[in-house]
């Protein structure tokens, strides 16, 4: 269907793929579709493919399978005169609890949202992401897509901060027959958790977000 400028309301975007070109993940620059190494950066030119897809389900499968018991285990363990005092664990969502019992709502609400609503909203992203790549998307679509990748690989460096604070304070409450802290097993799953995800992430190809052909729709030609 044309409308009254005889252009069609769908038409096509031109893309690199369609001009014939490659782009290089490492500096961005294109090239010629059978140039087998970017002349800029010296990284490899391979052509966006949707089989690349399968190492970003297969890292995000492996982050999900280590995020379950970093949930369902303890994170810290408390040893309090060699155990005649008692030993107390504490699962990631259970210190979230402690925190806000004794008023820490600040700290709970960092260490919630750190823990738990960021690694979960990453998967989501993810899954989605590798659904709705290379399928056809108009160009606002596309930039929502690609919005979406750029959260995800700027929010994954602080998904590390429930291990960082295990950490500090396993080397620094070491008081000998008094008490000691040490990490428990969920610390090690949510940092592969965290490692897998992320690793998802840069398995994915943002050329697939362009590879969809995004339609050019009438307001995208208006504004231009």
């Amino acid at each position: 269907m044309s409308g009254p400028d005889g252009l069609s309301d769908h038409a096509p975007v031109l893309t690199a793929h369609r001009a014939g070109l490659v782009g290089c993940r490492g500096c961005g620059r294109v090239w010629p579709r059978h140039t087998d190494v970017c002349g800029r950066c010296g990284a490899r030119l391979a052509p966006p493919d949707r089989r690349s897809l399968q190492a970003v389900w297969a890292w995000w499968l492996a982050g999900l399978i280590f995020y379950i018991p970093a949930n369902l285990w303890p994170m810290l363990r408390t040893q309090s005169f060699l155990g005649l005092a008692g030993n107390t664990e504490a699962t990631i969502l259970g210190g979230v609890v402690d925190l806000m019992h004794y008023g820490n709502y600040g700290i709970a609400a960092i260490v919630f949202v750190a823990s738990i609503v960021v690694p979960i909203g990453k998967f989501v992203v993810i899954a989605w992401l590798a659904r709705v790549a290379g399928k056809p998307a108009s160009v606002e679509a596309a930039h929502t897509r690609l919005r979406a990748l750029e959260a995800v690989e700027f929010i994954g460096r602080w998904s590390m901060i429930d291990v960082f604070v295990v950490a500090i304070l396993s080397a620094l409450v070491q008081l000998g027959f008094v008490a000691s802290i040490h990490p428990g097993p969920a610390a090690v799953s949510f940092a592969l958790s965290v490692a897998f995800t992320m690793l998802s992430a840069l398995s994915f190809d943002p050329r697939l977000i362009w590879r969809g052909l995004p339609l050019r729709t009438r307001r995208d030609r208006t504004a231009e």
